[in-house]
């Protein structure tokens, strides 16, 4: 009793003195969750715009009062585009900030590299990069591929998500309009990286369900500065078309140079194409390139009733307002990714368990800027080729493909 009464009259002396209880006893902890991003090295035209929008992210939930009550802290750390230094800053993360959950990695193969320090600390994972493989155990991943049919995982990494959409969409979309255009005798290039060498496995594996022949398969380092010699190859067979694998300044060099040789076959760039830097860089070159891309580079294009328009429309104006950049696809991903962990902590708090258990079972018609996610414990991707639109470079811009 008499604990109560001293509790009343520090309540009433505090209010006197303008001071809330609630403000100077129960501040609330931040939610902290970690974002592990190529912010410099070779992959940084992924990872600057992916740390842009996870910040700008946080500075929008804050200002609308937090989670619950709750500040939310995104600490970032720069993997400088490496499979070591993406390890390291994952055990800082953990170790150190005790975060959440973590955005990232940015790159298929620093992704590959933290899955399972992710699976063994419990802690969810939501990758930017692309690859099928990420979010598949090795023994499921060897199931498929051993598959006389063109087959999908049954079994996902418990504790891992991503949102691009999968290698294996991409090559459905290219696929896909590859037959509408009548050509079946397609020449392959791909760079020797994780992204290039599972885009390559994907592209060889579901070839045969869409009565798609390779007729050349050439390779290419990551640091190359010329493929006249691969690409003078594929030129002396009968292929129909050609599809390059691969992200940022190799793309454009294999551009110019299929330009430069003169081919008169399309040249089908994979999803990594989707960033407006490339066309610039490519010059006129990049003029007819096909790729498949997510809705967000053709924001004002597509429809108004479509589900994504809202969302896209609004990261397109304040992500460009805020850093005066074009939009990626690839700040897209991280934007997707930091949605879901905040929509996930607004609904079941910090629970490491729980987060997990929400990312697999509410994300169900979730328009995002990469796609309508519906998660399930199948599909830790949530995607399919449906998230693509097949976009084609006119007049130094992005449009629909024919």
């Amino acid at each position: 009793m008499k604990r109560k009464c001293f509790v009343a009259i520090i309540v009433v002396c505090l209010l006197i003195l303008g001071v809330s209880p609630g403000a100077s006893w129960a501040e609330k902890k931040p939610y902290v969750i970690g974002a592990v991003l190529s912010v410099t090295g070779a992959a940084s035209f992924l990872g600057e715009p992916e740390r842009n929008t996870v910040k700008m992210i946080e500075d929008w939930v804050n200002a609308a009062g937090g989670i619950n009550g709750h500040p939310l802290k995104i600490v970032v750390e720069d993997s400088k585009s490496e499979e070591s230094q993406a390890v390291l800053s994952v055990q800082r993360l953990l170790e150190k900030d005790k975060v959440l959950a973590i955005v990232g990695p940015s790159t298929t193969g620093e992704s590959m590299a933290v899955v399972p320090i992710m699976e063994k600390a419990k802690t969810p994972l939501i990758s930017c990069a692309a690859a099928l493989s990420i979010v598949t155990p090795k023994e499921e991943l060897d199931r498929i591929l051993a598959a006389k049919t063109f087959e999908m995982p049954k079994k996902q990494n418990h504790w891992i998500f991503k949102t691009p959409q999968t290698d294996t969409a991409a090559v459905e979309t290219i696929y896909d309009h590859m037959k509408k255009k009548g050509i079946s005798r397609v020449a392959i290039i791909t760079v020797t990286t994780g992204f290039g060498d599972f885009g390559r496995q994907e592209l060889k594996r579901v070839a045969p369900s869409y009565g798609i022949s390779i007729v050349a398969d050439e390779r290419y380092g990551p640091r190359d500065s010329d493929m006249t010699a691969q690409l003078t190859k594929i030129k002396g067979m009968d292929a129909q078309a050609i599809v390059n694998w691969s992200v940022g300044p190799p793309q454009v060099i294999v551009t110019k140079n299929w330009k430069q040789l003169s081919m008169n076959i399309p040249l089908y760039q994979s999803h990594g194409f989707g960033s407006k830097r490339n066309i610039e860089l490519a010059g006129g070159a990049a003029e007819g390139v096909l790729c498949p891309l997510g809705r967000l580079v053709v924001a004002e294009k597509i429809k108004a009733d479509h589900p994504q328009k809202p969302v896209i429309m609004k990261y397109k104006t304040e992500y460009e307002k805020l850093f005066k950049a074009e939009v990626s696809t690839f700040g897209g991903h991280a934007y997707d990714a930091a949605m879901m962990l905040v929509e996930a902590l607004k609904a079941v708090g910090p629970n490491k368990a729980k987060i997990r258990d929400y990312l697999e079972t509410k994300i169900k018609n979730w328009p995002g800027t990469g796609g309508v996610f519906n998660m399930s414990a199948e599909d830790h991707t949530g995607l399919k080729k449906d998230a693509f639109e097949m976009i084609a470079v006119k007049d130094g811009d992005w449009a629909f493909a024919d």
